[in-house]
């Protein structure tokens, strides 16, 4: 049996192999968190409108588009959210194993822009420090401030 079916796969090719394996595996969104530093070493942290009460704040983040490169996907969450532009780096972080959902972090460099906030999403902005993270930063963004990998 296993021959026959490895036979029939290396018969069909191409288009008809991708489409039976994306019907056969699970789709995940994947969110991409960018860890944004600036030139003194101060990491950007944003108080998001609609992140749960007592827990908004947090990295700039968003889920990746079909065909988006994770890296580019940081570039473009931080220029949505705040105006401001960055070179994304190393990847700090990669977790799965929630429902629907991949998680993916990078370091990200400040190298331009000027703030501006999404007030659709964004409701303030702060350039901080490990000694002055705000209040309720959510746990795995104060993890990841502090360079602790959650693999």
């Amino acid at each position: 049996m296993k021959r026959l079916v490895a036979r029939l796969w290396r018969m069909i090719r191409g288009p008809v192999q991708w489409r039976v394996l994306w019907l056969a595996h699970a789709k995940f969104m994947v969110g991409v968190t960018g860890v944004v530093r600036d030139g003194e070493g101060r990491m950007l942290l944003l108080r998001h409108r609609l992140w749960p009460e007592g827990r908004q704040w947090g990295f700039p983040t968003g889920f990746a588009v079909k065909g988006e490169d994770f890296r580019q996907t940081v570039v473009r969450e931080v220029r949505e959210e705040t105006g401001l532009e960055v070179v994304p780096g190393r990847l700090v972080r990669l977790r799965s194993g929630y429902r629907l959902r991949l998680e993916v972090a990078y370091e990200a460099e400040l190298t331009g822009g000027t703030l501006r906030l999404d007030p659709m999403e964004i409701l303030e902005a702060r350039w901080c420090t490990l000694e002055d993270l705000p209040e309720g930063l959510q746990p795995v963004h104060r993890d990841l401030a502090r360079g602790e990998e959650s693999w």
